[in-house]
């Protein structure tokens, strides 16, 4: 383990010096796209005969369970960093959009992209169960927060504009996993999931996630409101996220939305009425911190991960197809509800392609697809999640402030959700 962690350690440095004096592009999007070069001059050696660097980077990976790293480790922190910043109040005014956008639109997108992929790969004589595609479906459909919330660092949009894409990004990972874990259980036991059975799972994981979070929130702000001492409640935040995702996860609730529910009522209710001017400054250093190790680590793991990834050569057609699929559902379920209810949602015009250019997946996505059944379903499922990440991080992530200027959406003040920039 210690090996493991000095080597992504010291490869995340070493691709971050090397982004910040070159490629100046926003941190973890160029260490992820070094990261994926370097494994494609290693793949590119491996074809010319030198396989020794392919063969180690391989042996490296594996020993890695990236699924268990990413949702038993990371995401706690990532989800809570992510949160501490998030103005609730502004959060609160869009509860019913965000939560529309959140719960339905993540199910409709499940559907069209199950039904569409499972459709269009039989078109390129693709043979695959249609539970996988609808597995496919819910893995790829929500937007990662990770990776959303640092594109949004980068992206100088609306208030509203803001709110509304991280919200939805922080709600819409929760819902997705809980209809993976529904249609993974489908998929072992051969038999369709009850309503009543998956309305249970879903109040059980999300809403006892959300209920568990805020308990657990309060009680720390109030034990934060006892003590003056930076040192100690850094420590005592630290030790909310590792002790409250273990036992959420012991009692079976959702402990990414439990996590995000601790991160907004201590970065709200906490900051404002539990800390010093001292205690807020050294608390958001510490968790800026940890947040960009964490994130950076991340992403170079994705992009070694494409070692792993194989790719046949009559696949890039059923990419292409696959991204643009994802993209136009993406539209249906958020863009044409945000033009269309445009006095609903109070946004400017414009901001539905913007929120639809948004959808940005990440590390959450390649996890779940790691963590299917092997087989050559799993094996497609995984290419295919694989290069919809990477071309929404690349692509989607580099130019969503480009977009935002040419939609006309680009404040020309910092970031407007934090309650620090206000």
């Amino acid at each position: 383990m210690l090996n493991i962690v000095a080597v992504l350690l010291s490869l995340t440095a070493a691709f971050s010096y090397l982004n910040h004096k070159y490629l100046r592009w926003p941190m973890t999007i160029g260490v992820m796209a070094i990261a994926l070069a370097v494994s494609l001059a290693v793949v590119g050696l491996d074809r010319l005969g030198f396989a020794t660097l392919h063969g180690q980077e391989h042996a490296f990976l594996t020993s890695i369970d990236f699924t268990d790293v990413l949702m038993q480790g990371m995401l706690s922190f990532l989800l809570f960093a992510g949160a501490l910043h998030v103005d609730l109040q502004q959060l609160r005014r869009m509860a019913w959009q965000v939560g529309a956008l959140a719960l339905v639109g993540t199910a409709l997108s499940t559907l069209i992209i199950g039904y569409g992929a499972w459709y269009l790969l039989q078109m390129l004589d693709v043979t695959i169960p249609l539970p996988y595609c609808l597995l496919f479906g819910a893995l790829i459909s929500p937007t990662d927060p990770i990776a959303v919330l640092g594109v949004l660092k980068s992206a100088n949009v609306p208030q509203s504009v803001e709110a509304t894409i991280a919200g939805e990004s922080l709600v819409n990972d929760g819902v997705g996993v809980v209809l993976f874990t529904l249609l993974l259980e489908m998929l072992r036991t051969g038999a369709a999931p009850t309503f009543d059975a998956a309305l249970a799972l879903f109040v059980r994981e999300a809403l006892g996630g959300a209920v568990f979070g805020i308990v657990v929130g309060y009680a720390v702000y109030r034990i934060l409101r006892t003590i003056d001492a930076p040192q100690i409640e850094i420590l005592i935040t630290l030790a909310t996220v590792v002790a409250g995702y273990a036992l959420a996860h012991a009692l079976h609730v959702s402990g990414p939305l439990a996590m995000v529910a601790i991160g907004l009522l201590i970065g709200n209710k906490g900051r404002a009425l539990a800390m010093s001017v001292r205690t807020r400054q050294q608390l958001d250093l510490f968790w800026q911190l940890l947040d960009e190790i964490l994130n950076g680590v991340l992403f170079v793991l994705i992009g070694l991960e494409f070692a792993l990834i194989v790719f046949p050569r009559q696949s890039f057609v059923a990419v292409v197809l696959l991204i643009a699929l994802c993209i136009f559902a993406r539209y249906l379920i958020v863009g044409i509800p945000v033009r269309a209810g445009g006095r609903w949602f109070g946004l400017p015009a414009g901001s539905d392609l913007l929120l639809t250019w948004c959808g940005v997946r990440g590390g959450i996505s390649v996890a779940l697809a790691l963590s299917l059944p092997a087989g050559d379903e799993r094996n497609l499922i995984l290419m295919l999640t694989y290069s919809v990440v990477v071309f929404s991080i690349l692509v989607q992530g580099l130019t969503v402030g480009r977009v935002a200027r040419r939609l006309g959406l680009s404040a020309d003040s910092g970031p407007v959700l934090t309650k620090d920039s206000r």
